[in-house]
């Protein structure tokens, strides 16, 4: 039989190790930076307002948690505006949302008034922050049939507002919760009122139907100066008052499209699931 002439050991390898390079090699995923930076300081901001808290700095606690709404604003218009949005940006934007606008106003009212109230106040801070978890659960599985125009309840950033506004208001005249009376029971009225407003179907306006990149006329430039100016003249008694109006203009709007025979849902469209059938009445 012939026999076949020696292979030089150098050439296999050099073959095996050219089939290696030309293998594909999978593409790790990545992670955008900018619209997550946004969400990342968010979280920031309601970590710091607990850790202000824990220190007696209420004040300081309420700017952080307006801070994290002012970013919390922000991250999802960048990641539209930059085509960035991704699967994980939505879930740390959930999960950033929770603790900034659900867990830190609960605590932080809880330590500065409810905890005076025995059982009553722990369980009303316990209805702030599950409200803004079955909040924050129900519009991620409704984000695809809830009409844009308008939230499902009251967003959890307006409710933290709503609540830190009140602490921020007393602080800055420098009062406590104690030293007024009856600033506790109507703290624990805010702090219910803010957790069952998240998880009713009243509408609130959502602002997303603005278009920034469309040109607006002069005035509207105007306004938002002189908005600015109002704020400036005292920034917490303001930003309350703004944030009371909205808090209470869905209920506005639900009575008057009720008088005016218009659908009160926010749902656009129905589903197939028997368990949420309670939510497109």
């Amino acid at each position: 039989m012939p026999t076949l002439p020696p292979q030089d050991p150098d050439h296999i390898e050099d073959h095996d190790s050219h089939d290696v390079e030309e293998a594909p090699r999978r593409r790790r995923k990545g992670i955008y930076i900018l619209p997550n930076l946004f969400t990342l300081a968010a979280l920031f901001g309601g970590f710091y307002a607990i850790v202000m808290a824990m220190n007696g700095k209420f004040d300081l606690a309420a700017i952080g948690i307006f801070c994290a709404a002012v970013l919390d604003s922000l991250d999802g218009r960048v990641a539209r505006m930059t085509n960035t949005q991704s699967a994980f940006g939505e879930q740390m934007d959930s999960l950033s949302d929770m603790v900034s606008f659900g867990a830190a106003p609960a605590l932080i009212m809880y330590e500065w008034a409810l905890k005076d109230m025995g059982k009553l106040g722990w369980i009303a801070a316990f209805v702030y922050c599950s409200g803004a978890a079955l909040r924050l659960a129900r519009f991620n599985t409704n984000i695809g049939v809830v009409d844009k125009r308008f939230f499902q309840g009251l967003p959890s950033p307006a409710a933290a507002a709503l609540v830190m506004g009140l602490i921020w208001v007393v602080t800055d005249l420098g009062e406590t919760a104690q030293s007024l009376q009856g600033m506790i029971w109507l703290a624990c009225g805010f702090t219910l009122y803010a957790g069952l407003t998240m998880v009713t179907n009243v509408p609130f306006y959502s602002f997303k139907d603005v278009n920034f990149r469309r040109s607006v006329p002069f005035i509207a430039i105007v306004a938002i100066a002189l908005g600015i100016s109002v704020i400036t003249i005292h920034p917490p008694i303001v930003l309350f008052a703004v944030f009371v109006i909205y808090g209470f203009s869905g209920y506005g709007v639900y009575i008057w499209r009720r008088m005016q025979g218009k659908p009160v849902s926010v749902i656009s469209t129905s589903t197939d699931e028997p368990d949420e059938a309670g939510l497109h009445r």
